[in-house]
């Protein structure tokens, strides 16, 4: 007994350490392929029942496909190394790829909107629920196991258009939730408006993850600060040189993509030597890259 869990355990370790040595691009053909294959399945759910509710659902796996395949680009774009016109890198475009998205978001929610308009007005019975909606919940599957690659993939990398992209897919799945309880009440109590009723709120749903990834990709575009905890771990990291006879102020920090950058003054006793001083600022520099994972560049100052 005892050997067997110790191979299950290395398993484990071994499946979870892989997904986390992906890099976000490996990540984001894994999305591309979830993609194409849940457009598939619930092109033919909705073809087999004639459920305008999966109609919207497999709207939505368009939508997956065309943000996967435009976060692609975009992350390949951001993670190109700093040139002479771009010293500080490309890593704000991933902002464009969540801004992408999210008008990709509206632009199927409105279509999903007429879609049920239209059935609400001209209602037609629904067909065979039972492989439809097995299709719909095995794509529902799908989405989720990508879905948390992805938040670890994008965690681990800092990338915004990754955790836009996993948050997406999210929706989608609880999406894929709510058509599948709603068409199984229309059918089973008669009532055929409660299926474009459902997609009408599936719409709704799109709507506001679509606003927030747009609202996280300005947000991003500003020079938005660094998260109050990463702040914290730059300030822990100056404080251990102050017993060297400097002292900090005048911090600012701010996010490009996945790169974090952060500026602060050093406060230095007047009579020490320029190769000194240098020296010192040098250190910190590298240890705040090493320690709080921010490229900080420093202003040397006089403490008099």
């Amino acid at each position: 007994m005892g050997p067997a869990r110790v191979v299950y355990h290395v398993g484990h370790r071994n499946v979870t350490d892989i997904m986390r040595t992906l890099t976000p691009q490996q990540a984001l053909l894994l999305s591309v392929a979830a993609a194409l294959t849940t457009i598939g399945m619930k092109t033919g759910a909705w073809w087999l029942t004639g459920s305008v509710g999966y109609l919207s659902d497999a709207l939505e796996s368009l939508v997956n496909l065309a943000g996967a395949s435009f976060a692609l680009l975009m992350v390949s774009f951001a993670r190109a190394p700093a040139d002479p016109g771009h010293p500080y890198g490309h890593g704000k475009a991933e902002y464009f790829s969540a801004a992408f998205e999210g008008v990709m978001i509206f632009i199927a929610a409105l279509a999903i909107l007429f879609v049920a308009g239209e059935r609400l007005l001209h209602p037609q019975p629904l067909g065979e629920l039972g492989i439809g909606t097995a299709l719909s919940v095995g794509a529902s599957l799908v989405n989720f196991v990508v879905a948390r690659i992805l938040f670890q993939v994008g965690r681990a990398n800092r990338s915004l258009a990754l955790e836009a992209d996993a948050r997406h897919l999210m929706t989608d799945v609880w999406t894929t939730a709510g058509v599948v309880v709603g068409v199984a009440l229309a059918s089973a109590s008669g009532l055929g408006w409660l299926d474009p009723i459902i997609a009408a709120a599936v719409a709704l749903n799109i709507l506001r993850e679509g606003w927030g990834l747009m609202q996280r990709s300005v947000d991003g575009l500003m020079d938005r600060a660094l998260a109050a905890e990463e702040i914290e771990r730059i300030e822990a990291v100056l404080a251990s040189f102050t017993a060297r006879g400097c002292h900090f102020a005048n911090l600012k920090t701010r996010v490009a993509g996945a790169m974090h950058f952060a500026h602060v003054d050093i406060r230095l006793p007047g009579d020490w030597s320029v190769a000194r001083a240098h020296a010192l600022a040098d250190e910190v520099e590298r240890a705040v890259e090493a320690q709080a994972g921010a490229r900080l560049t420093t202003h040397v100052e006089p403490a008099e």
